[in-house]
This record gives structure tokens, sequence and C-alpha cells, in this order.
């Protein structure tokens, strides 16, 4: 069975058809880059032109990188435009697709999904904690399997600031870390959360999960198993089909 996933990020909007029997892209992916300001209208551009792109006529799971409420409302938009506030997102981007079935996901639920039921989470009992990191930090909580939806664990506080702007990938970016700076960064955060959930697995997901190599190994004190996720940075658009399907 083939659906459509698209995941939307503050630096790129991607998107290809999903094999929800193998968990993985059936065609290779389409991106666009981000829009800014990332205006709800904008945005809607951008994902219309990753769909139209493979010519797609069926249902699509799309990402947003906020709380999402009854499938349709956005609540916060920490890296995309203000305006994104309490918009009807499922109506907005299902009439930009000329009316095709839409369902609207947070962006770190839809990896975790995707990462429980074919990655890394798989068969994995106890609280296991999908973590993104990227342009923020996305979140995705599961005890026993079950998602606890629109955690948004990227906010907490950490030494003063939000956590997401300190233990990002864009900060390090922003701030030309070394690995070994942003490994120390990662741990604090990490540790903080560790202390709040007592998890038994951490998923490191988002585009730096490809590059786990330079940096897990530098990440210690933790109790809890760290692991890269498998899908990488394709779970997102692997868990917004999943999605898409489930409402189907």
């Amino acid at each position: 069975m083939h659906i459509f996933g698209v995941d939307i990020g503050g630096s790129g909007i991607k998107g290809a058809p999903v094999d929800l029997d193998l968990g993985d892209l059936a065609d290779e992916r389409y991106k666009v880059l981000t829009p800014h300001p990332a205006t709800p209208d904008a945005v809607a551009d951008g994902v219309k032109e990753v769909v139209d792109h493979f010519g797609w006529t069926g249902p699509v799971g799309i990402t947003f990188p906020g709380v999402v409420t009854g499938g349709a409302t956005i609540r916060t938009a920490a890296n995309v435009d203000k305006g994104w506030i309490d918009v009807d997102a499922r109506a907005l981007l299902g009439d930009r697709l000329g009316g095709l079935p839409v369902t609207v996901v947070n962006d770190a639920d839809a990896a975790g999904v995707a990462e429980v039921q074919f990655g890394a989470g798989r068969d994995r009992q106890g609280t296991v904690i999908m973590l993104t990191f990227g342009t923020g930090i996305g979140s995705a909580v599961f005890s026993d399997g079950v998602l606890v939806p629109n955690t948004e664990l990227g906010h907490l506080e950490l030494g003063g600031h939000d956590a997401e702007t300190r233990a990002s990938t864009k900060a390090k970016d922003d701030h030309e870390l070394t690995w070994e700076h942003w490994a120390k960064r990662v741990t604090k955060y990490l540790a903080h959360v560790e202390m709040l959930f007592s998890p038994e697995l951490f998923i490191i997901g988002g585009g730096v999960s490809r590059k786990s190599h330079k940096f897990l190994h530098l990440i210690e004190g933790i109790q809890a198993e760290i692991v890269p996720a498998q899908l990488q940075n394709n779970a997102g658009i692997v868990g917004a089909a999943m999605r898409a399907a489930k409402a189907g």
C-alpha cells in the first residue's frame, strides 16, 4: 500500500510516496526550501509543489513543526511564521491540494511513530523517547509503544534558555560549535529529560542522525540506551503517511 507523506521542516519541505508494508520510501524524495517567512500560504505552496512533482492524487499525510490538535489545528509555531497559530491546516492544505484527503500531525510524533513501527524502537517496551535534532528539537514519547502526543520537550528550560536554542543542530551551526562542544550540550539536555521521564531508550533523529558516529560516543553519563534513528531523516515522511493511512 502506498500513501504520500510530506515533512515540513524549518529548512526544507520534503515528500515522497511511502510503501507502508516496508516502512520505506517508494520513490526518491523531492525537496524544496522552506520559504522565509514561512507563512501558511507560502508553505502550502511548497507542499503543493512537492505533491505535484509526483502527480499524486490520493491521501496525503503532512507533518508540522509544532503542536497539532485534532489532526488539523496548529497551536504553536516556534520555527515557522506565527501566522500558523490557530490555523486549520488540514483545511488549508487540503484546499491547496485540490481537495485531496489530508492528515496533519506533529513532525516529531510522525518520526517517532515510524521508528517505533519500523525502526530503532520496534518491539521496545517501557518508555521510549524519540528526539529529532534540526532547526529545533522535536520529541515523541512512547509508553509501551503508545504515543503521548505533542510533548514538545525541545522547549524545556536548559541553563535559563529554551533547550532547542542551545542543543539543536541549528544552534551547533549558528554558534560554530565543535562536535565535542555540541555533544556536551546534548548530554546536559538528555540528562534533564532523563531525570523527568526515566526512559529505557533515546532515539536520536533528524538530519544529524546520519552523522551519529561523530557525536554519540561523546555522550556520557546517561543511563538510558541511546541509538540513532534507523529511518534517519525519512522518518517524518514515513510517519506522516502512516497517520494518513490510519485516518483513511
